[in-house]
């Protein structure tokens, strides 16, 4: 009996293994299509978050091979393209940030991972991280805006330490983004760069009628029907999982990310780059 069971545990335990070493190296593309009455014509719009150093192939060859496929007019990063872990280095990120900005523009929003190289640089030792990205010409935008055209804007929401704390939930209102980024552009149609979707609500409720997250790295493991199981503030079965989620007309995708970070962990749930199609009302696919 005992001999059974044991065996049992050891072929479960060998086919997560198994699953866990296919999905820790690749990555799957997923396309979200948005119509709106301001925007002017159909962009193409590529989402990469969360990538923390991770490398598919050389130089992230097979993720530019897609990328090139895609023929994005446009790029957002929606956060944590490098690691704030003691010893890591930032080479990869800025490589795959060179690389991109060379096939398209490119705006990219801090995560926390960013935001903690900027509090404690002497820790991480990664110096001069954004001014290597401005030099690249990436639209760096920390709690900033800007237009695409006359019909888009794009805003870069930077969030306090404290809204990413463990266990403890802490409240934002729609009043907190106003005062980072000042009032909402009601006739362009605003893109917002929110690295943490759990405030979905508030990123709504200033304007944003499109908000483009990641951070929750799809939940680490995803099981039918529930979705993904923990997030990083350690809740189980979070509701912003990764997708695309509406709210009275206003949505948000939500990046399942490329890499991992302290649970090097992707079961069921690889890794992901994201192509939004924005289009006028009406328009034809």
């Amino acid at each position: 009996m005992w001999t059974i069971l044991i065996s049992c545990i050891c072929i479960v335990a060998l086919f997560f293994l198994i699953v866990m070493l296919i999905d820790g190296n690749r990555f799957v593309v997923r396309t979200y299509q948005i119509s709106s009455e301001k925007i002017a014509k159909p962009r193409r719009v590529l989402l990469v978050s969360d990538l923390h150093n991770k490398s598919y192939g050389k130089n992230n060859d097979r993720v530019f091979e897609k990328i090139e496929e895609l023929k994005p007019d446009f790029a957002l990063i929606g956060g944590d393209l490098v690691t704030a872990s003691p010893g890591e280095k930032a080479d990869v990120a800025l490589q795959f940030a060179q690389r991109l900005s060379g096939m398209c523009p490119v705006y990219y929003g801090l995560g926390n991972h960013e935001y903690r190289l900027r509090l404690y640089p002497e820790k991480y030792c990664i110096h001069g991280y954004e001014q290597k990205l401005k030099k690249m010409g990436i639209h760096l935008l920390d709690n900033g805006r800007i237009a695409v055209d006359d019909d888009i804007e794009i805003a870069g929401f930077s969030i306090e330490r404290y809204y990413y704390r463990r266990l403890a939930k802490h409240e934002m209102t729609s009043e907190y983004p106003k005062q980072k980024l000042g009032s909402c552009n009601e006739k362009r149609f605003q893109i917002m760069i929110a690295h943490n979707p759990e405030y979905f609500e508030a990123y709504a409720g200033w304007g944003a009628d499109l908000t483009v997250s990641g951070h929750v790295h799809g939940g680490v493991m995803r099981l039918p029907f529930l979705g993904g199981v923990i997030s990083p503030r350690l809740t189980l079965f979070p509701k912003y999982d990764g997708g695309m989620f509406e709210q009275n007309g206003r949505f948000m995708v939500v990046s399942r990310g490329l890499g991992t970070h302290t649970l090097p962990i992707r079961i069921f749930n690889p890794g992901e780059l994201i192509m939004i199609e924005l289009n006028p009302v009406g328009h034809m696919q």
